[in-house]
């Protein structure tokens, strides 16, 4: 199969993982910068054209589309899927689970459990919030952070009105959490690759600090999921379309609970957590699905 990884940077571990296992498997593979494709739309022949080449080759591509880049990054992805080229991430599911407030709606609706969450239009009654999520000390995050950017732990009630009148003065839309306090600074990471979970971590944040992301220090471990666990992970990821998917989960005394569901969940703490070849993981399913894709498109093109 030829391959794309649509990545803004080939020096990533991730990106470096799936280039790896792609060719180990005797697949052609490149990566491609998705911010300097150029989109060609025209009646019944879109075309992706990349540094003066057209990319009509791929059987499948495999995007690594980062936050802040999800509008064109989705466009991008969607045009590959408009010239048949098989997706391990659909366009439609990346901006559904890109959309915090979206994604937990839906997952409210398929009857998961989550943190309980409020969200307001600027609202001046920051008391009535607070208290309405169980009081201080409360969970604070901007719709569009990432990596734990953007994530406050406001830990009384003066705080948390400071700290939400000052995002409402930026115009800043944000969600308010429940504080689930028996996680203890710890979350969970299950890791789901075509309807499986291929392996799960607990990630500790560090002393002093609540968010467990490695990016802000946070130490990894091998987790086995019990059996709600396991299923939350795989119907959350099937609920928002994902084929790949990082979903984080807080223990709790009243089960697992859903804090976000992610489309380009980073390989290198898993990998190293769980010792499993998750890019290979995915590599696998490209051939599964993306193989059957090719011979459809190669049928309906004879």
């Amino acid at each position: 199969m030829n391959i794309a990884i649509l990545s803004r940077d080939a020096g990533l571990y991730s990106t470096r993982r799936l280039r790896k296992a792609g060719e180990a498997r005797g697949h052609k593979v490149e990566i491609i910068d998705h911010m300097k494709c150029v989109l060609v739309i025209e009646k019944k022949n879109p075309m992706v054209w990349y540094n003066g080449k057209r990319l009509d080759y791929f059987d499948a591509i495999i995007p690594r589309i980062g936050a802040s880049v999800t509008f064109y990054g989705a466009a991008v992805v969607r045009q590959f899927e408009m010239m048949k080229v098989f997706t391990a991430v659909e366009s439609q599911a990346l901006i559904r689970s890109r959309d915090k407030l979206r994604s937990l709606q839906i997952l409210s609706r398929a009857g998961l459990g989550m943190p309980k969450t409020l969200f307001m239009d600027y609202t001046r009654d920051t008391e009535g919030v607070i208290e309405a999520v169980g009081g201080a000390p409360v969970v604070i995050k901007l719709l569009e952070g990432t990596q734990g950017l953007g994530v406050v732990l406001a830990e009384n009630k003066k705080a948390a009105q400071s700290v939400i009148e000052a995002f409402h003065g930026l115009h800043a839309r944000i969600i308010v959490q429940e504080f689930i306090k028996e996680a203890k600074g710890a979350d969970i990471r299950a890791f789901v690759v075509d309807g499986e979970v291929v392996g799960a971590m607990k990630r500790q944040a560090k002393a002093g600090e609540f968010r467990s992301n490695l990016h802000r220090g946070g130490e990894a471990s091998l987790y086995k999921l019990n059996k709600k666990e396991k299923y939350a992970a795989i119907t959350a990821a099937r609920k928002l379309g994902l084929s790949v998917a990082g979903v984080d989960m807080l223990p709790s005394s009243r089960g697992p609970l859903i804090i976000e569901v992610n489309s380009s969940p980073g390989l290198e703490g898993i990998e190293g957590a769980t010792k499993v070849d998750v890019a290979g993981k995915i590599i696998e399913f490209l051939e599964r699905q993306g193989g059957q894709h090719k011979i459809q498109k190669d049928k309906v093109n004879a």
